[in-house]
């Protein structure tokens, strides 16, 4: 039985289930190797990841889709598995990233465009035909002295409802993410100025394009201050002022925002998610996409070496665990100490 779009979008954010991104580029898995001093060849990589996806329980009951990279989608675990098959007998759904990354936006200083529309009709075709059920496409916005502009916001909101557009065509979910970056000296409040500009802009655009929201799931930032920000918020108000800028700017229409975690600590990317979920009830289920915020125990646990696959896997399905309960209010402190 095949699937329609709106059940696919539904059952990425089906209740206690989240999605794992593991779709980081060469680049970037690099530079988390590096730091628990693995090499980065394609052997490693695939064990890495074959290591997560093993993980019966948490892919189980835990997590409703995994968004991959390119060559991820296209590997078969040691055993000459399909990684994809892997995912798909543990229940949940295979994803891809098809952005081509950022560059930066001409005239813009400080700005950047998310770039890959490019033969992307194409590449939809061809990875629905390897099994891939949703997409993934990054917007990046800076918050800065004098940034963001329109001129980034719209570009990249444009570039976002055409990605979406073609999915939906593809036969593909959508997984729309425009993500305002953690890493200025901004306080919460120009946070919340800066998502509810973009989210509004992202939603006009997605509208122009004729995206049936139905089909779409929203991945955008928390509410937080900025890395460099003096006064960091608490986790109340991070929850109140992410779900009152929510309420502002995604249509009921839409069935679930799965959030991003966006350089926040393991910890507090689990305690946000589930103190919004405690506001309720709201109008769309509020479930996790997270990469680092999922992985980073379960890397340093593994540390490259075949025999911690098993405590690798341990620390993997502790806080896929965590946030499965977050999503749906049901997380508490004491169940970190517990473990």
């Amino acid at each position: 039985m095949t699937m329609t779009l709106e059940q696919v979008a539904a059952a990425m954010v089906a209740p206690g289930k989240g999605i794992l991104a593991a779709d980081e580029s060469s680049g970037t898995i690099k530079k988390r190797f590096d730091s628990i001093g693995a090499e980065n060849t394609e052997q490693n990589r695939r064990d890495y990841r074959e290591m997560l996806f093993r993980s019966t329980d948490a892919m189980k009951s835990c997590v409703s889709g995994v968004i991959l990279f390119d060559e991820t989608l296209r590997q078969k675990a040691k055993d000459g598995t399909p990684l994809a098959q892997i995912i798909t007998a543990a229940g949940a759904l295979p994803g891809i990233k098809v952005d081509a990354g950022t560059k930066a936006l001409p005239f813009h200083p400080g700005e950047v465009v998310t770039e890959g529309l490019d033969g992307l009709r194409d590449r939809i075709k061809e990875y629905a035909a390897l099994g891939a059920k949703f997409a993934k496409w990054r917007a990046v916005i800076d918050i800065g002295d004098g940034i963001p502009s329109y001129g980034c916001i719209s570009t990249n909101a444009q570039a976002l409802a055409r990605y979406a557009a073609l999915c939906v065509e593809g036969g593909i979910v959508p997984i729309v993410e425009p993500e305002v970056l953690m890493d200025g000296a901004h306080d919460i409040d120009r946070c919340a100025e800066v998502t509810e500009w973009v989210l509004k802009e992202v939603y006009m655009q997605l509208y122009y394009q004729r995206v049936p929201l139905e089909q779409t799931v929203l991945k955008p930032n928390m509410i937080v201050a900025g890395k460099k920000s003096a006064k960091q918020a608490g986790r109340d108000e991070v929850a109140e002022k992410t779900v009152r800028v929510l309420k502002r700017c995604v249509p009921v229409a839409v069935p679930g925002i799965a959030f991003l975690s966006g350089g926040q600590s393991d910890e507090d990317a689990t305690a946000h998610l589930s103190m919004m979920n405690a506001l309720g009830p709201l109008p769309w289920k509020l479930t996790f996409s997270y990469g680092r915020a999922l992985q980073a125990a379960a890397l340093k646990a593994w540390g490259g070496k075949p025999e911690n696959v098993a405590a690798g896997q341990r620390a993997f399905t502790h806080r896929a665990r965590m946030n499965g309960l977050a999503s749906t209010g049901q997380w508490q402190p004491s169940l970190e100490k517990a473990a």
